[in-house]
């Protein structure tokens, strides 16, 4: 009896050791809809079985060979017998909630899981301008940042660059930032004290890369260890919360913060995945701001995922007539292509993706665009060529030199949906652009500049009758309006052009008037009032209109 005893404390001593060990290590949320947390505690329900039946066969009181020997095992031994009732019903539950879970029988509930509405492609994308356009992706932002750490010489001996990469809005422009981290454990010990020094941000339109250092150091970061690693501070902080997706981002005066995304599920125990509130953390002094998701400051941009949105349009298009429609007939099915890339819309970052029909043909029905902060989701029903199709076509135009296309990023090219990419060569650098209309994706305009590729672009679309010729009609932003009387009137013919040449009473300007452009002052001269809106030139001030 004594023996037992003590065997069951040894036991219980090494479940809470054990158990201690791959809490720390795993840090799994304490939340029994976290698929982790019924993984975590089966492990420890199952500990003791192995522990007793290790002990058993070790010591010869019981053989694998004998009569019955799993009887013999848990012959007289009560706690055995329990643990091993409880990992079983532990299991049966697992099992069963992932069922109960499942689109199998939630289809309609998953389909409801998107915050979906019809978009107007003219009204939501606008044309913008060059340095809004990101021209790198992901692969050559890499190598962008890989280039400026090796020229940080202060850091590149202790530091490396992480493989963040993440893509956001800062201050109206499209950039990628990622931190340095220790570059071993070595070096961890030595410069944690002082922390990790500086970031990097490379902009995606211009292509430069900048190492933003900080007056104080990242504490908190994935390169960390112990109670400074991101993961455990948060755990150890909110030991419910079952976070999604973590991202650096920074806010309008650079300032580095952990985004913390909190998963909520809305479906059984493991289904539905929505974001229920986000946990901001400084990642300099670790300070911790739990928000509703209602109210993120407007500076962050990821808080639903890429994945996570992409993931409800494709329950949301192939589940309309059920789950069994979806893997049998597949009627009506339609789903997100197999890539996706991100704009820029007032100031928040969208994820772009073709939709097309679930057969796997070459053409898309249209495509969606997915906002990372707020969830919402708009549907553009322009059907045309599908990305990877056009990445083809741009290549195709260049074969000779070998580029590969990126990803395409959607944009509104004299009101046409048109596919963009950058062409880079074997090594990953950006050499030129390319243009490829959506609708016809034939039409493919490739360049050296981004300019000269949406001017002949744009020729193209005039060319094939898609749109018409636009006058070139000068816009002046710096107006100015004078009233006076003539005092002195001269004509002159320029470039074939009759001009007027005017000097009023208050003063000695000179006031050129285009009379193809206001003919009206042909009936005017020396004595007569008259009120100009006009803009200042270095010799003479040009009229725009006459009142």
């Amino acid at each position: 009896m004594k023996n037992k005893v003590k065997a069951s404390v040894i036991i219980v001593l090494i479940l809470l050791i054990f158990g201690f060990c791959y809490y720390y290590a795993a840090l799994p949320a304490i939340n029994i809809h976290y698929p982790g947390f019924w993984g975590f505690i089966i492990l420890l329900s199952l500990v003791p079985v192995a522990i007793t039946l290790i002990h058993s066969l070790y010591t010869k009181k019981i053989t694998l060979s004998g009569n019955k020997p799993i009887k013999k095992l848990f012959k007289g031994n009560l706690l055995l017998a329990a643990f091993s009732i409880i990992s079983l019903l532990l299991i049966i539950v697992y099992i069963t909630g992932t069922f109960l879970s499942s689109e199998i029988i939630n289809a309609k509930k998953y389909r409801e899981l998107i915050n979906i509405q019809d978009g107007s492609f003219t009204d939501d994308i606008q044309q913008i301008s060059y340095d809004e356009i990101p021209l790198l992706d992901r692969s050559s932002a890499e190598i962008v940042g890989a280039r400026k750490m090796g020229t940080m010489v202060e850091y590149v001996s202790q530091f490396e660059v992480a493989s963040d990469y993440t893509q956001i809005n800062y201050k109206n422009k499209p950039v990628r930032i990622t931190p340095l981290e220790y570059g071993n454990l070595l070096k961890w010990f030595t410069n944690r004290k002082e922390g990790i020094p500086a970031y990097i941000m490379i902009d995606m339109a211009s292509q430069d890369a900048d190492c933003i250092k900080l007056e104080n150091g990242i504490k908190y970061s994935k390169s960390e260890h112990f109670g400074r690693l991101i993961y455990r501070h948060l755990r150890f902080k909110y030991p419910t919360y079952m976070f999604d997706t973590i991202n650096l981002e920074i806010d309008e005066n650079g300032t580095p913060y952990w985004i913390c995304p909190v998963k909520k599920y809305t479906i059984g125990l493991f289904g539905g995945v929505k974001i229920g509130n986000v946990v901001i953390v400084n990642a300099v002094t670790g300070e911790t701001t739990d928000y509703d998701v209602e109210d993120v400051p407007e500076w962050v941009d990821h808080v639903y995922s890429a994945d996570l949105l992409v993931s409800y349009y494709d329950y949301y298009g192939t589940l309309k007539h059920g789950f069994l429609n979806s893997v049998l007939s597949q009627k009506d099915c339609l789903r997100t292509t197999e890539g996706y890339n991100y704009i820029a819309v007032d100031d928040d970052v969208w994820v772009y993706t073709g939709v097309t029909s679930v057969g796997g043909d070459e053409s898309n029905v249209g495509f969606v665009l997915m906002n990372q902060r707020t969830g919402l989701t708009k549907y553009y029903q322009i059907p045309g060529a599908e990305e990877f199709s056009a990445m083809d076509s741009a290549e195709g135009k260049v074969q000779n030199l070998g580029y590969e296309a990126t990803f395409p990023i959607l944009l509104n090219i004299s009101g046409e949906p048109t596919y963009f990419m950058s062409l880079k060569d074997s090594a990953g650098l950006v050499k030129m652009y390319a243009m490829v209309n959506i609708q016809k994706y034939t039409l493919v305009a490739t360049a050296n500049t981004l300019e000269e590729c949406e001017r002949t672009y744009k020729d193209m679309l005039i060319s094939n009758h898609i749109t018409e010729e636009e006058p070139d009609e000068p816009v002046y932003t710096d107006t100015k309006t004078v009233t006076g009387t003539i005092s002195r009137i001269a004509q002159a013919v320029i470039d074939g052009n009759s001009h007027y040449y005017i000097v009023l009473d208050s003063s000695e300007e000179i006031y050129d008037v285009d009379v193809s452009e206001n003919i009206s002052i042909i009936l005017s001269e020396a004595g007569d009032s008259i009120t100009f809106e006009y803009v200042e030139n270095e010799d003479t001030n040009k009229v725009i209109s006459i009142k």
